[in-house]
């Protein structure tokens, strides 16, 4: 599976963390950040949440020190779904209910093994559709 990943400085420790975990099983498209050095979040995240809008099943990984600001970048992009997340429970609720195709991590907040435990938890757990896709069908105006 191609994973999209990007961080500012709050993220980019627990970005390399993360991609050196699961190098066997995924390829990572790196967006940046390189360095823990104060960037700006939006540089990150668009072309992330531009990557993963491009193909119904590509899926990005979005990281800074709440969450938030990744979120709210990636969410100002036609098409993307990208769900905040801090435990494994609410990454498999954005897969099943909202189809999320970007998670973003709080690394300010979470260890590498709650990290680890939910982008396993995400990339193995399928959207459950029905009631659900007439929800997400009316997300974008």
């Amino acid at each position: 599976m191609k994973v999209y990943i990007g961080s500012d400085h709050a993220g980019y420790e627990l970005k390399e963390h993360i991609k050196q975990h699961f190098s066997n099983g995924y390829e990572w498209v790196d967006m940046g950040t390189n360095a823990s050095t104060s960037v700006d979040y939006p540089d990150f995240a668009h072309p992330v949440a531009q990557a993963v809008a491009e193909k119904a099943d590509n899926i990005g990984i979005l990281i800074c020190g709440t969450g938030n600001g990744m979120a709210m970048t990636a969410n100002k992009h036609q098409g993307i779904r990208a769900a905040l997340c801090w435990s494994k429970e609410i990454a498999a609720l954005a897969r099943q209910h909202n189809n999320a195709n970007i998670l973003v991590l709080p690394a300010r907040f979470i260890s590498p093994e709650t990290a680890f435990e939910m982008i396993e938890t995400f990339f193995s757990t399928p959207f459950e559709g029905g009631r659900h896709l007439n929800r997400i069908n009316k997300i974008n105006l």
